[in-house]
């Protein structure tokens, strides 16, 4: 069970990495290359093939209608919908603004799972979510003030929006990832998620008056692009229901408070950030609630 829960925890860590990276990395290449709906289209594609690809070398699994049925509302809410939000959401604000708006998942999470699973919600888990969040967005905070970046309120809304549907599909994939595995879970999602955005947004891109590639590409670009459609679309999620089987969804979740820590980290080995007594109070209250989580999570496992 001890090396179960390691195992959850070192999948979970390594998505947030993944994602951490995502915000700057995808931010770049909305604002210099790629049009929201290229950038949709790509990921979707991409990520459908790459799933259906691997699953051809897995054991395959048995699905009823009804559990496809499942998978498509699962989609709706963990591929698309997200996504959109998520996109569009970016393409309007910074990567800093979406990062203070993404930490307050987990409290999204732990209420869902409360109300929906039944999760019993302790006092150190409640402690743990808070300590976590308020520490990812203190830190953002104190970045968001130094660079003076203003956000737009319609983007931080589809952010905000973004992370309650997540969320949701958090809670209710839990049952799924414990039943099937992640490959045959991404595989179909992604199928459903490519189906409701292809025939919309390539039409939309060819009657468009911007073009989809707003830059010619370069090494640097081509390499951001694989990063985001294969590492993030396709590793990033492959690794969170392989977590989610072996740990709790508040506790997955509560990895999405790393996010501020890695974008700090990447600011400050570009030279476009500098590290500060405040940063590393933040990211130790951050690593805290992690931690609280977690050892309220194993005592009430054992």
């Amino acid at each position: 069970m001890a090396k179960e829960r390691f195992t959850g925890h070192l999948l979970i860590f390594l998505s947030a990495l993944i994602f951490g990276l995502n915000y700057p990395i995808s931010k770049w290449l909305l604002a210099n290359y790629l049009s929201p709906e290229f950038y949709m289209c790509a990921r979707m594609a991409a990520s459908c093939v790459l799933f259906w690809g691997l699953s051809l070398f897995l054991p395959k699994e048995k699905l009823s209608l009804k559990k496809i049925g499942i998978f498509f509302l699962c989609s709706v809410g963990g591929v698309t919908g997200n996504q959109l939000l998520f996109v569009h959401g970016l393409n309007m604000t910074s990567p800093m603004d979406a990062s203070v708006i993404t930490a307050a998942r987990p409290i999204l999470v732990l209420l869902l799972s409360a109300l929906i699973l039944r999760e019993r919600v302790t006092r150190l888990k409640s402690a743990g979510v808070l300590v976590g969040t308020a520490g990812a967005i203190w830190l953002i905070l104190q970045s968001a003030t130094n660079s003076g970046n203003a956000a737009s309120l319609a983007g931080n809304l589809c952010i905000f929006a973004s992370g309650f549907v997540y969320a949701l599909y958090f809670v209710f994939s839990k049952p799924l990832s414990e039943k099937y595995q992640a490959t045959t879970m991404m595989k179909w999602m992604f199928l459903f998620a490519a189906l409701q955005i292809l025939p919309f947004y390539v039409p939309a891109m060819a009657t468009a008056s911007e073009p989809a590639l707003t830059a010619p590409l370069n090494i640097a670009a081509l390499a951001a692009m694989i990063f985001v459609f294969v590492g993030t679309s396709f590793l990033g999620y492959l690794l969170i229901p392989m977590a989610v089987r072996r740990i709790r969804p508040t506790s997955a979740s509560m990895y999405n408070n790393l996010h501020p820590i890695i974008a700090c980290v990447i600011a400050v080995v570009l030279g476009q950030d500098f590290l500060s007594f405040e940063k590393i109070l933040a990211a130790a209250a951050i690593l805290s609630g992690v931690f609280l989580v977690s050892r309220s999570n194993r005592a009430t496992e054992n």
